[in-house]
């Protein structure tokens, strides 16, 4: 059976009032194609390793809604009724195949590169050693990432989606809850994904490396 997990950072420890002092709260940085969407949080740009840091410090609670993208730590939208009912059906959907080391990731970060760590809405994961112990998935445990669109989709096309090619993740769908289709991408490159197709309802989606799915596009659309 597809295992569905969840990786979540440890909570955070206390953080020092020195510390508190040296990190302060910034105006809208503007690198356009991320910041006209969400300002970040705090000065950057964080490597991985760094954003971590703030979580152990206490700057960053594991319970805050925020992603690195491009090194610049990001607040993420909020999840309405429409995001979070997809979700549930994707959930529902892609979970309870047969393997014990494939899983699916439910809005938890993956590792792309050095200052990007985002958090797709899913990304279905294949682990050889199986789920236990600590560890983030990384671009080679990824067979298929998805993001579900409302409010953020400008951010997830134009800006996760990219990513997601250049760290050569083999597929991604973005569902477009505002136009009611689904587009997937393959075939990832540095310059972003080389076979884009749009499917709507009354189409089917069979995943790239899990050919044994087949999934109305109603299903997830609702």
């Amino acid at each position: 059976m597809i295992a569905e997990c969840q990786f979540a950072p440890p909570r955070a420890k206390t953080m020092t009032s020195d510390t508190r002092f040296l990190l302060t709260l910034t105006r809208p940085f503007r690198r356009d194609d991320i910041v006209r969407m969400a300002p970040p949080l705090l000065r950057g740009p964080f490597t991985v390793d760094a954003y971590h840091r703030l979580a152990e410090l206490g700057v960053l609670d594991e319970d805050d809604r925020v992603e690195l993208l491009d090194g610049q730590i990001v607040e993420m939208t909020p999840i309405g009724g429409a995001h979070a009912a997809c979700v549930f059906r994707l959930t529902a959907l892609l979970s309870g195949r047969p393997g014990t080391d494939t899983g699916v990731s439910v809005q938890n970060p993956v590792v792309l590169a050095e200052r990007w760590e985002p958090q797709p809405d899913l990304a279905v994961v294949r682990r050889a050693g199986g789920f236990s112990g600590a560890w983030l998935p990384g671009p080679r445990d990824v067979l298929l990432v998805i993001e579900v669109a409302d409010t953020s989709l400008e951010r997830d096309r134009d800006i996760k989606i990219p990513r997601y090619a250049a760290a050569a993740i083999p597929e991604a769908w973005l569902v477009d809850l505002g136009a009611d289709v689904i587009t997937v991408y393959r075939g990832p490159s540095p310059d972003g994904y080389t076979d884009v197709v749009t499917v709507t309802r009354g189409g089917t989606l069979r995943p790239l490396l899990l050919p044994d799915i087949t999934i109305a596009v109603a299903d997830i659309l609702g």
